[in-house]
């Protein structure tokens, strides 16, 4: 298993989150790519480095959608197959959250949410904000997603390749990657997590203008194909399935005519 942890600025959060990783999940390689943050946190990455993790560093700042393509081909090429769990550098999630989004992905074989429930001392931003982007997909899509923008999320092996070709250097390419997967038939699992806001959420790096409408445009793009197609949004079922563990699954439409599913769909034995 290899822990994905995108950075950029990454705070004194970092070090204690690889060594909470590497000691929940045994045998895991923590990849922790900066996105160019400069000598500012050479401190910072060299105790994560301390802790065991693996750093990879980039000279300039890119966008999330880049490092994390930058991490599934390091993934894919240094550790072929191995499942990939992307987490925050930010100490969001709980790595008891991250264990069990693992553990869905290791038991359905499909790519597996992490899914906020947006409940009590949640920033007004990212609640509006997911009210938002959880609709439009829903419109554009006809599937619901409930948490969009969520950085937790486990992939299997067979995913990587296909992960490295979606578009999108910032935050728009998580976006993008739920896109292509309701696109080509994939399902998507979530689970309910607790998410844990440090501060307000000020170490987010995310810009409420232009990031917004760098995930506002595919989403847009998506919706006016459907209606270019004759398939309006809604046309199919809305609601997730729901287990009795909590946890849902979103089933995606079957691939339109003309379109080539690029991604694999086996369940082998995931590592």
């Amino acid at each position: 298993m290899i822990v994905l942890v995108p950075a950029y600025r990454p705070g004194d959060r970092l070090p204690p989150l690889v060594a909470e990783l590497t000691a929940a999940l045994p045998g895991v390689c923590v990849l922790v790519v900066d996105d160019g943050s400069g000598p500012a946190a050479d401190g910072v990455l060299a105790a994560a480095r301390d802790r065991g993790a693996t750093v990879l560093r980039r000279r300039a700042n890119r966008g999330k959608g880049v490092v994390l393509r930058t991490g599934f081909r390091y993934a894919a090429t240094r550790h072929g197959g191995h499942d990939v769990v992307c987490v925050d550098a930010d100490g969001q999630h709980d790595v008891p959250d991250v264990c069990r989004v693992v553990e869905r992905m290791r038991v359905t074989g499909a790519a597996t949410l992490g899914v906020r429930r947006f409940d009590g001392q949640v920033p007004a931003r990212s609640r509006f904000g997911n009210t938002a982007t959880r609709l439009a997909f829903r419109l554009a899509t006809g599937r619901d997603v409930r948490d969009t923008q969520t950085g937790l999320r486990a992939y299997p092996a067979g995913l990587l390749p296909w992960l490295a070709t979606v578009p999108g250097d910032r935050f728009e390419y998580e976006m993008n990657v739920l896109l292509g997967a309701a696109r080509v038939g994939l399902p998507i699992e979530q689970v309910d997590i607790a998410t844990r806001y440090h501060a307000g959420n000020s170490g987010s790096h995310f810009s409420a203008l232009a990031d917004s409408v760098r995930i506002y445009r595919p989403l847009l793009g998506v919706a006016a194909a459907r209606l270019r197609d004759g398939s309006p949004a809604g046309d199919e079922p809305l609601a997730p399935a729901r287990r009795g563990d909590g946890s849902t699954v979103v089933g995606m439409p079957p691939p339109r005519r003309g379109e080539v599913a690029s991604v694999s769909r086996s369940r082998r034995d995931f590592r």
